[in-house]
């Protein structure tokens, strides 16, 4: 009698194309008992080949367990879950060679995709990841735990339930490793690193609300930016907090962090992990216009963090580099008051990551030119957020200009 598996996989690029790796791990369907862990190393490659690698790997698993089997291939790829379903045209041309490997494995009646937030995805992240931090580039590294590759068609109970017992205890065990909720502000903790994350000053862009990003036009603070950043170095006097200050290599973060800067005697250090996202060919026009020019484009978009505008980045991508940037400045600034000036996307994303949201909750926030936002990171791996938004220094500077 043919088996039912669940496969969740995932993959990641650090670059984008840069060094790539995929994760999969093949589940007992009536169970959830993991019977295997699969990943692998890519060599350079983008993220979405990598998810396409991870979903190849654990249909190769299972067809190779049963070939009559029925698999819920499960990704937190919007992008190729919709390809895979055939609700989305595959264009690129690597993508379409893997998309007929896949569907080549088993039979397209056995094979169903479905996406599931990045969270409940954290298995197959995790065994990508652990391919990455190992993979030099070049070396080919590859994981391949089982329970048993040779599983009958039916679980022995005697086996089942050992092997539920080490799953359980696995999981008991990671979960332990796990740094565990607390009340902030009820215990001991530790001294956090706490990220003071400020908005730029509003340029003529903003003003205007186009797009406005890394590769684009890099426009300046219009002069009512500079009331803002002048309003805000006033503001970050005022708390005599800040122990270093970061920016955006963007022009309008560095004039607005030189106004700090200069206010407060640190110097900027500069780091493009919390640029804004890359809007492509969106870059310096208004949401109607790309609306006009790029229906369908936008309305991908706006479906899945997966998905980049043409010639951008996808906020998830958006996410791992201000991963990499967060975890730079944990390391770097221990027990400090950082104020890190940036932008929307990387504020959105710090702020999402502090309070444990889904990366699409950046679709929900808002945030003024040159308004704060307070996150804290705990030596235990707890976060929180104090604050989010603060525009109270700034009355008088909003969008509108200046009052009377």
């Amino acid at each position: 009698m043919p088996r039912d598996f669940i496969i969740e996989a995932d993959g990641g690029s650090r670059g984008n194309p840069g060094p790539a790796a995929y994760g999969a791990l093949v589940r007992d369907a009536s169970t959830g008992v993991v019977i295997a862990e699969l990943g692998g190393s890519l060599g350079t490659a983008t993220n979405n080949v990598a998810e396409y690698n991870g979903a190849i790997a654990g249909l190769r698993y299972v067809a190779h367990l049963d070939p009559d089997a029925c698999v819920e291939v499960r990704l937190d790829s919007k992008l190729v879950v919709e390809q895979m379903s055939g609700r989305w045209q595959v264009k690129h041309p690597n993508m379409r060679d893997l998309a007929k490997e896949a569907r080549s494995i088993l039979p397209a009646g056995q094979v169903t995709y479905c996406w599931v937030p990045r969270e409940q995805n954290a298995a197959a992240d995790a065994l990508a990841n652990e391919i990455l931090d190992s993979f030099d580039g070049i070396t080919p590294i590859s994981i391949r735990r089982t329970v048993d590759p040779s599983l009958p068609g039916s679980l022995d109970e005697d086996l089942l339930g050992s092997v539920q017992e080490l799953y359980a205890r696995e999981v008991t065990d990671a979960a332990l490793a796990k740094s565990a909720n607390v009340m902030i502000g009820w215990a001991d903790i530790g001294v956090p690193v706490t990220t003071l994350m400020a908005r730029h000053g509003a340029s003529a862009y903003s003003l205007e609300k186009r797009f406005s990003g890394s590769g684009g036009l890099d426009v300046p603070l219009a002069p009512l930016g500079v009331q803002q950043a002048q309003a805000l170095a006033s503001e970050i006097v005022r708390r005599d907090q800040v122990t270093a200050i970061i920016a955006s290599p963007l022009l309008r973060c560095q004039q607005t962090a030189q106004f700090v800067s200069s206010a407060v005697g640190l110097p900027i250090v500069t780091m493009f992990e919390f640029a804004e996202a890359a809007f492509g060919e969106w870059d310096g026009c208004t949401f109607a216009e790309v609306s006009k020019r790029w229906p369908n484009e936008l309305r991908e978009w706006l479906s899945g963090t997966d998905i980049a505008p043409p010639g951008g980045e996808s906020f998830a991508h958006v996410q791992d580099r201000v991963e990499q940037g967060r975890r730079k400045v944990i390391e770097q600034f221990a027990g400090e008051h950082v104020l890190i000036v940036s932008h929307v996307t990387p504020i959105k994303i710090m702020t999402s990551t502090a309070i444990g949201a889904p990366l699409d909750a950046v679709f929900k926030m808002e945030l003024p030119p040159c308004s704060l936002s307070k996150l804290a990171w705990f030596p235990d791996g707890n976060s929180s957020m104090f604050s989010f938004a603060e525009s109270g220094h700034l009355h008088g500077l909003m969008v509108n200009g200046p009052k009377p």
